[in-house]
């Protein structure tokens, strides 16, 4: 497949979109930027356009697919929508929250892999709004990646790994947050549960509706037969092709280790700026990739998938990093990095 780039100049018009929309239209691929990370799209009313995601990602058919609309008020047309995803709506609206709905039949069983529920959002990168409102149809859209990979947050990115598996890939710099969306589901009983961390947080969801359960699967594996609701939860994903290790404790036991573990294997390690002379100055021959200050957790959601591709770019034996911390933002880097490390955890 030869796959045509469109480069977005810093001011564009519609015009420029127009090939690639056609194309989502008429059940193609077309990879394109939002506020989170690239999306690898596709016309979600579609089941072959749907399949073809699957198959370009390969991605397994039984790992649900988001589906995007222009402005919050479409998802009328595909979900049941009740008072609890309008007061989010307002509040979060366009943006980075997924809300999943009980599905209308617009929606096909290969979009929303066979389950009564729909994910929905509406993103607020103005080039994705632009697409899905030129298009005329729901744009269905995982992360632009192979799956399991880190996500694409930049051009480059998507480049590697979706040219000649795509139609269309539509250049729009780098992504401004750097982690997916949230994903919340709204119950029966208009209960709120969180599938997915991610910028926006369970606090501040919990400012607008009450209380927000965290579903188990955030934190930990999905148990045995339990059902995806929802991207992210039951796969290993986010994950380099060298092993990632989570470390957790003393600062000075952490630098010992990892001097034991470079005297045998060629590591890499992700820090924060406040630990960066402490080990570039005990780990000489060691790669290090510095994400952000400590308590800067905005910026190491913004640059950690760029840093583990650029450490697997290196064919590292082993890759280090720090675990986060379970509140706010830090429980989605959470969530992203004991998923990229399959659990590997390093407690000092």
């Amino acid at each position: 497949m030869t796959t045509k780039i469109i480069s977005i100049p810093e001011v564009f018009d519609d015009s420029i979109l127009i090939e690639a929309a056609h194309a989502i239209k008429q059940g193609r691929l077309v990879v394109f930027p939002t506020e989170t990370v690239y999306g690898l799209g596709a016309n979600a009313t579609d089941p072959k356009a749907a399949s073809e995601i699957y198959r370009a990602k390969g991605r397994p058919s039984d790992n649900p697919l988001i589906i995007h609309i222009a402005d919050p008020r479409d998802a009328e047309e595909y979900t049941y929508t009740n008072e609890t995803y309008y007061r989010l709506a307002k509040a979060f609206m366009p943006g980075p929250l997924t809300v999943v709905l009980k599905a209308k039949s617009t929606v096909p069983q290969e979009t929303r892999a066979s389950l009564p529920t729909v994910a929905v959002r509406c993103p607020s990168h103005p080039v994705a709004r632009a697409l899905i409102r030129l298009s005329g149809v729901p744009i269905a859209a995982p992360s632009a990646n192979i799956s399991g990979s880190p996500s694409a947050t930049k051009a480059e990115h998507v480049i590697d790994d979706m040219k000649g598996r795509v139609d269309y890939i539509i250049d729009g710099g780098d992504s401004d947050i750097g982690l997916e969306s949230t994903i919340i589901k709204i119950e029966d009983d208009g209960s709120v549960t969180m599938l997915r961390p991610g910028k926006i947080t369970a606090e501040e969801i919990s400012g607008i509706v009450g209380e927000v359960k965290l579903a188990a699967a955030v934190t930990d594996k999905l148990m045995e037969g339990e059902k995806v609701l929802s991207p992210g939860m039951k796969y290993k994903h986010y994950a380099p092709k060298s092993p990632l290790f989570l470390l957790d404790g003393d600062m000075d036991k952490i630098v010992d280790y990892l001097i034991q573990r470079s005297k045998t294997k060629n590591i890499a390690v992700i820090c924060y700026s406040d630990d960066e002379n402490i080990i570039d100055q005990s780990l000489p021959d060691a790669k290090i990739y510095v994400f952000g200050n400590k308590s800067d957790e905005l910026t190491q959601a913004h640059l950690l998938f760029d840093i583990l591709r650029l450490a697997d770019k290196e064919n590292c034996d082993e890759i280090y990093a720090p675990l986060p911390r379970k509140h706010g933002i830090g429980l989605a880097l959470y969530n992203r990095m004991i998923r990229a490390a399959a659990y590997q955890i390093i407690r000092m």
